[in-house]
């Protein structure tokens, strides 16, 4: 739930950035201004590889009998399994997005 909550969580971000594009497209910013939405996706995939790391040793943890309960490692592989879905929602959404703009004819 921490990385869905950090994502809701920079939504006013996003509204921002989106202000700095469309200033941008008219000719108002520098590209620099959309670094922190690059960053955005950056840190998620971060976020999203932490928390599969996570449930990967809570999983050896539960098989090596290292004191991990099993209601731990199921919530943790559950959270990186949500996690991943998040993300390859947001991805999916941003081909489309993409594909939906080179199909524009000018």
């Amino acid at each position: 739930m921490n990385h869905v909550t950090s994502i809701a969580a920079t939504m006013p971000a996003l509204s921002e950035t989106g202000a700095s594009f469309s200033r941008a497209a008219s000719g108002g910013a520098t590209a620099s201004s959309l670094a922190p939405f690059s960053d955005l996706f950056t840190d998620a995939v971060g976020d999203v590889s932490q928390l599969e790391n996570q449930a990967h040793a809570a999983v050896a943890g539960l098989m090596t009998g290292s004191g991990v309960d099993v209601h731990q490692a199921m919530i943790a592989t559950q959270k990186a399994s949500m996690a991943f879905e998040l993300a390859l929602a947001v991805r999916n959404k941003a081909v489309q997005a993409y594909q939906q703009v080179i199909g524009m004819q000018f």
